[in-house]
């Protein structure tokens, strides 16, 4: 479990600095409220991941598969930003596939330096 926890401690250092560096981009390429929106996509990435991690951990003690609940969390955010006119979809949606890109960055990075783990 161990290997486990420091996995989830690295992904989430990984997600943090690369939301940071595209927040601080689209903010200086697009404008504050679209930055905004993104921000909010990856926070909620964060939270899906973060449930993500719970389920996985629950699974060797007695529970036999991950629910799919967490889903409802983007599906709910996405309900909110067409309704809300100071939300727009598509920066919150790149946003939440943040925690996507750092899983992807993560793997190329350990299998390109193994010996930096």
């Amino acid at each position: 479990m161990q290997e486990y926890y420091k996995l989830q401690q690295d992904l989430f250092k990984v997600i943090l600095i690369l939301t940071a560096i595209i927040f601080v981009s689209v903010w200086i390429f697009y404008s504050l409220n679209i930055a905004l929106n993104y921000l909010i996509g990856a926070c909620t990435g964060v939270v899906y991941l973060r449930m993500l991690a719970r389920n996985v951990e629950q699974l060797g003690r007695g529970k036999n598969r991950v629910s799919s609940s967490r889903l409802a969390l983007l599906i709910g955010l996405i309900l909110i930003a067409s309704r809300w006119d100071q939300l727009q979809i598509m920066p919150i949606f790149l946003g939440f596939l943040t925690y996507k890109v750092a899983i992807i960055f993560y793997m190329l990075r350990t299998a390109i330096l193994p010996d930096s783990n």
